[in-house]
């Protein structure tokens, strides 16, 4: 989200006060689980999941309606902005909404009891786990969830995950109703679908509609991730501004899908709604809630996908190659000590299968593997030279790893979201400074990306501490827990004070 609107417009992600997903679990988080996997899905059978046209769909509207409704939730982002005008607001007030009005108002800030924006959740549990949009909770200092009833509750996020724009939130009650998920690899194209969610503040609104098509990649994601995972179902069931984190489900009320964005050039409805699959989905939260984090293997591979004509010509063009535009992904390279350089895949090699799915797009590879952990193993089928081969594929971490991690095996780095590279010294005498350090790679939705520091501005001191280098931060930081001050200047050379929780 740090290009320009004019470059956002064509995909609009549907923000606070713009979600609709919700997210349901047939087993919910107990004591009992001991922190094994949880078996989320429902026993449906594939024509249990699809309704035809001959079906009597308006009674089973209602049915779903009814099982739905109570278990979307709004949810209402409070955010200090009064502090400091946020480095992408007029992105947020494009996705989100401006609960003040108009271009009139966009300069007032807004009173400390009014949300900053809107969007929906799904209750999955009795016991209050909630699921929703990570652009709908981002920047947040305050969440709170209002049931369809109208009761309302402070909620605690337990965890993001911008690679799926996936939240997990929890509030304090029990005996909640919540959703059940459906397999959605057994959704298809032509089966009808219903969206609940707070579009345009209307609370608790159905709307209905067919899947259109299945894995579908619309750049929108890499928005705020590095490593984005986009593989959606379009559905034309209408979604608007507030349905974000808010449901697609299906006929027998079961979720299938976590309504996410919206393709418009006007920010509104226009036909075209997206949402993350519910198998997915599914993966994220189990890790937030068991590992604390987001574990998510790689394959180890440069790619290129042979589907998008524009893609491959502009490959053709720069590398004086001749690639056919087809189904499967093109290995370009691959990265040292991967899984894939183990198992012998090289430059040049299509990846046409991941355990015997077919992959025809690279939306088809990054769901595939982007929905396993490290230490997974996948049987990879690819050609080389038209011949096929099969291997099997270990996969690995970015770092290499092969083990599950936690929130206490990550590096300070990894926890603030943000590396480190020292000074110049021209730079030192430029800003006039004794101390600081360049901020490189900031992750976006990270500790440091929420205050306000992007790449290549200086952190001065940390907790009242000037810092040179990576093992100067480092060293304050390791194994502390509390409030974190930062100072560091912009690229204008302001100075500014701003600070978080240590996570």
């Amino acid at each position: 989200m740090k290009n320009t609107l004019k470059k956002l417009m064509p995909f609009a992600l549907t923000g606070v006060i713009s979600g609709a997903t919700v997210f349901g679990a047939s087993h919910y988080f107990t004591k009992e689980n001991n922190g094994e996997d949880f078996e989320y899905f429902t026993k449906a059978s594939k024509s249990s999941a699809f309704v035809g046209m001959g079906s009597a769909v308006g009674d089973d509207f209602v049915k779903a309606s009814k099982m739905t409704v109570p278990a979307v939730v709004t949810i209402k982002n409070y955010q200090d902005r009064s502090a400091q005008r946020m480095p992408d607001q007029d992105m947020f007030d494009f996705f989100f909404g401006n609960p003040f009005g108009g271009n009139q108002q966009r300069q007032q800030q807004p009173p400390k009891n009014m949300p900053s924006g809107l969007g929906s959740g799904v209750i999955i549990s009795p016991d209050g786990y909630i699921i929703s949009n990570n652009h709908v909770v981002a920047g947040a200092n305050k969440l709170e969830v209002v049931l369809s009833n109208k009761k309302s509750y402070i909620a605690t996020l337990v965890g993001t995950d911008p690679n799926t724009d996936i939240s997990l939130l929890k509030i304090e009650e029990k005996g909640l109703p919540y959703l059940n998920f459906a397999n959605s690899d057994m959704v298809e194209v032509g089966q009808w679908v219903l969206a609940v969610g707070n579009p345009l503040g209307l609370n608790s609104t159905v709307t209905a509609g067919i899947v259109s098509a299945k894995g579908r990649s619309i750049d929108i994601l890499s928005q705020q991730s590095r490593t984005p995972i986009e593989s959606f179902i379009q559905t034309d069931a209408a979604i608007n501004p507030g349905n974000s984190g808010g449901a697609l489900v299906n006929v027998n009320g079961d979720l299938i899908g976590i309504n996410t964005a919206i393709q418009s050039k006007t920010g509104y409805y226009e036909g075209y709604g997206f949402a993350v699959p519910s198998n997915l989905a599914r993966k994220i939260v189990e890790d937030i809630k068991k590992f604390g984090l987001v574990q998510r293997g790689f394959l180890g591979i440069g790619s290129l996908d042979l589907s998008n004509d524009m893609q491959v010509a502009a490959y053709n063009q720069k590398n004086k190659s001749n690639l056919k535009v087809g189904d499967g992904v093109y290995v370009t390279e691959v990265t040292g000590k991967s899984g894939a350089e183990d198992a012998g895949i090289r430059t040049g090699d299509i990846v046409t299968k991941i355990d015997g799915t077919n992959i025809g797009s690279f939306a088809d590879l990054s769901f595939a593997i982007g929905s396993r952990r490290p230490g997974d193993k996948v049987t990879v089928t690819y050609t080389r030279n038209g011949k096929p081969n099969t291997v099997t594929v270990t996969l690995k971490d970015q770092k290499g790893g092969t083990s599950s991690r936690s929130k206490e095996d990550l590096t300070v780095s990894e926890k603030i979201g943000s590396e480190f590279e020292p000074l110049s010294d021209r730079v030192k005498t430029d800003y006039g400074l004794e101390s600081g350090v360049l901020a490189k790679n900031v992750a976006e939705g990270g500790e440091m990306d929420k205050i306000g520091v992007v790449d290549n501005f200086i952190v001065m001191e940390i907790n009242g501490k000037p810092v040179n280098s990576q093992k100067d931060v480092e060293k304050i930081l390791n194994g502390y827990k509390g409030n974190v001050q930062v100072k560091y200047v912009d690229s204008y050379g302001r100075i500014t004070t701003r600070g978080f929780k240590m996570p």
